[in-house]
């Protein structure tokens, strides 16, 4: 056995590790961990991983039970570290990247936990399990599951989306639906579990599972050892940040779990700051570290459409994640609206090519939060983790007026085919096209706005990158419209406001401010009478920014003209 003994945190009692040892035999806590002699094998494995294939069991030894027969492997962990150049480039951070989960085999980082839980039952001959989940975790144990010859029975509430619950059940996992809350559900599941002497995945109590989840951070450490120079002596590199979103906590407690081994064994020189995100209509952790509360402020109907993360009482997970963050490089805990999760999901998809599922873009709506408060610094390297992908999109993920459409079985289309398609063709385009003048340091920033407007087909884009640029541009054909990003070098956009508003020949233009920055009480005064509107880079795909563009300019639709 690789594991050296798991520890109780509560009395620091020792026990052998076995998958059913689900409390310490010296004082009864339910809460173990693993512990391993990282002195022992730390070099040998740093000289031995160029040779290993990357993926989970990469960092076998580091790891409670032997790996999965290749057999029954199913391509879990090694997912890519991307760079998310063009959401950093509007948020000002250029080093954002996200760890890409979504490529794990059921498409969410659960399948790590998965993988390595059923590497634990092979090992001690179980063959029989139970998993409460709001989706995802029993996707994943299902797929392993089945491919392992386990069977599997899964406590899930009726908030899952039935193309989840229909995933389940196509891999022939035993479903109790039950209609009510997830804590609900896990009550039900352990009861079931204990009366049918059944192994039970207690999320963060489960030694396993938190295993599971440190393995994404050796991978972000040694592939940021890529992007980035590694600090001389150290040869993984560990981020500023790590960003994810948070139900139970397990996932940042064993990522922590993960860095604090790699600090210990000299890998990397310190470790991340973690930033846990939550939903409004449901965050008991949030809200209890926005009040200094020793214990999760318990949430006990959510309210919210983002099922996976309904975790209305993480019990003593908001703690020991608390105690945690605070003895290493601290962190923050914040909440978003299901709004703004939606919103990430549509910029996401239009900015970096990526579907991600409500829960990931909750991570990734923090990450403007944090960026647009100030939190987050533009010299701070950040990790977001894209837990999973998306689920087929629903109504309220997709914008207003989305499409364009073209009735062919209109009678003048039937009775003159050519005339009736041309005509119907022209509809999509404007007789009267309007100049904008976006006005960014960041070309990535530029290009989003210029691929926003263009999908109304109504205006004739025009750019600058500085300030001075701007001022000639507007000078030489005064535009209809000037969308103006505030914080650039050389010369910001108060002072290019300045100028626009003194000369007569651009005086009337209306301006829109978009910028990452949240500005204070006294800048929004200067620009009080100034500008049309003021927008946060968060916002840019909203359908708000469309609507003020053409409240600003008063374009009419031209189909209405005369």
């Amino acid at each position: 056995m690789k594991i050296q003994q798991v520890v109780c945190i509560d009395c620091g009692a020792h026990a052998d590790y076995h998958p059913a040892l689900l409390e310490c035999p010296a004082c009864g806590s339910t809460w173990l961990e693993a512990r391993y002699n990282l002195s022992t094998f730390s070099s040998r494995l740093l000289e031995e991983l160029p040779a290993r294939p990357f993926n989970l069991w990469r960092y076998a030894e580091l790891l409670p039970v032997p790996a999965l027969p290749p057999s029954l492997q199913l391509g879990e962990g090694g997912t890519p570290l991307l760079h998310a150049g063009k959401l950093g480039s509007m948020l000002g951070l250029p080093h954002l990247y996200f760890k890409d989960e979504r490529k794990n085999a059921t498409a969410s980082f659960k399948d790590r936990q998965a993988a390595v839980n059923v590497a634990a039952f092979l090992h001690y001959n179980i063959d029989r399990a139970v998993v409460a989940s709001t989706g995802n975790v029993a996707i994943s144990y299902s797929a392993y599951c089945a491919r392992a010859g386990i069977n599997l029975w899964a406590f899930i509430t009726s908030l899952v989306p039935a193309i989840k619950m229909h995933e389940i059940a196509l891999y022939g996992t035993r479903i109790v639906k039950v209609t009510g809350t997830y804590d609900q559900a896990k009550t039900l599941a352990a009861e079931f579990a204990r009366e049918r002497n059944l192994f039970i995945d207690r999320g963060p109590r489960n030694v396993a599972t938190i295993e599971s989840m440190k393995t994404i951070a050796f991978e972000i450490a040694e592939q940021l050892g890529i992007f980035h120079e590694p600090v001389a002596g150290f040869p993984f590199q560990a981020p500023d940040w790590y960003i994810q979103a948070v139900s139970g906590g397990m996932g940042p407690i064993g990522v922590l779990k993960g860095f604090q081994e790699l600090l210990a064994m000299g890998w990397i020189d310190r470790l991340p700051a973690i930033a846990c995100i939550q939903t409004d209509g449901c965050s008991p952790m949030v809200q209890a570290w926005k009040q200094n509360a020793p214990e999760a402020v318990v949430v006990e109907r959510p309210h919210t459409h983002i099922s996976t993360l309904t975790t209305g009482n993480p019990g003593r997970s908001y703690a020991i994640l608390r105690e945690r963050m605070d003895a290493a490089a601290g962190g923050v805990m914040e909440s978003v609206s299901d709004e703004e999760a939606f919103r990430a999901m549509v910029m996401l998809a239009r900015t970096e090519g990526l579907s991600v599922e409500p829960a990931a873009a909750v991570a990734f709506a923090g990450t403007i939060k944090l960026a647009q408060g100030g939190v987050l610094k533009p010299e701070d390297r950040i990790v977001i983790n894209c837990s999973g992908h998306t689920v087929p999109i629903e109504h309220r993920q997709i914008p207003a007026g989305w499409s364009l459409d073209i009735d062919l079985s209109k009678p003048a289309l039937t009775e003159h085919p050519q005339d009736g398609l041309l005509a119907a063709l022209t509809m999509l385009d404007e007789r009267r096209t309007r100049e904008i003048l976006i006005v960014d340091d960041h070309p990535d920033a530029r290009r989003l706005i210029r691929r926003i407007l263009l999908t109304q087909g109504k205006y004739a884009i025009r750019e600058a990158g500085s300030g001075p640029e701007a001022l000639a541009e507007a000078l030489r054909n005064p535009p209809d419209l000037i969308l103006l990003d505030i914080m650039m070098p050389e010369m910001d956009g108060f002072t290019v406001i300045d100028h626009l508003k003194e000369n007569p020949a651009t005086a009337s233009i209306p301006i829109i401010v978009i910028t990452a920055k949240s500005l204070s009480a006294q800048e929004r005064r200067v620009l009080e009478g100034q500008i049309a509107r003021f927008m946060t880079k968060g916002d840019l795909l909203d359908e708000d920014l469309l609507s003020e563009v053409e409240r600003s300019i008063q374009l009419e639709d031209p189909r209405h003209e005369d």
